[in-house]
């Protein structure tokens, strides 16, 4: 297995039919709709940075971190997420692909990664307490999906625990073109 930056021309379309499962046959995605792979490359663009796995040429898994909200004195944390194919859950795929985007959003500058994850979702949950993720707090019944009301877990990671000081401008990733 590889893991590597993506590249929205090369990997939208195997990373859209990666997530639309999540999406039309889960809740682990409030999405109503599987975005296109045109959407997907719009994410990828707007990403601080978008990993993917490859096993044999083939894309298995990817992970981002976006911006967490829009103001800014947000601009230190990213939200982060990961999504698996099917035929690679339980093999390590997000574990590798998480640990290395850790190490690129530290290296642009940001401090707190989060994570929201819709409820019942027993692997992300484990998946990010065993990264080192925090709870934070629950929205309680915030998404309505598959004909139920739905919590979603706030988890959160220092990636600069102790260290001191203001932080400085965040660097970009990776070229944006």
């Amino acid at each position: 297995m590889i893991i590597r930056d993506a590249k929205p021309e090369r990997d939208a379309a195997a990373c859209a039919a990666i997530y639309a499962p999540y999406v039309t046959g889960s809740v682990a995605s409030f999405e109503d709709y599987a975005p296109s792979s045109a959407e997907i490359a719009a994410r990828m663009h707007a990403a601080h940075a978008w990993l993917v796995a490859e096993r044999d040429g083939v894309v298995i898994g990817y992970a981002y971190g976006s911006s967490h909200r829009e103001r800014a004195a947000y601009r230190w944390a990213a939200d982060v997420a990961v999504y698996i194919d099917a035929c690679s859950h339980r093999a390590g795929v997000g574990r590798a692909l998480y640990t290395q985007l850790f190490e690129q959003l530290r290296a642009i500058g940001l401090w707190t990664l989060c994570a929201g994850i819709a409820q019942p979702n027993d692997a992300s949950s484990g998946l990010h307490r065993a990264m080192g993720f925090v709870p934070v707090g629950t929205y309680r019944r915030i998404g309505w999906k598959a004909g139920a009301w739905h919590d979603v877990e706030w988890l959160q990671l220092d990636l600069r625990p102790g260290e001191p000081g203001a932080p400085s401008g965040l660097r970009p990733a990776r070229d944006p073109a």
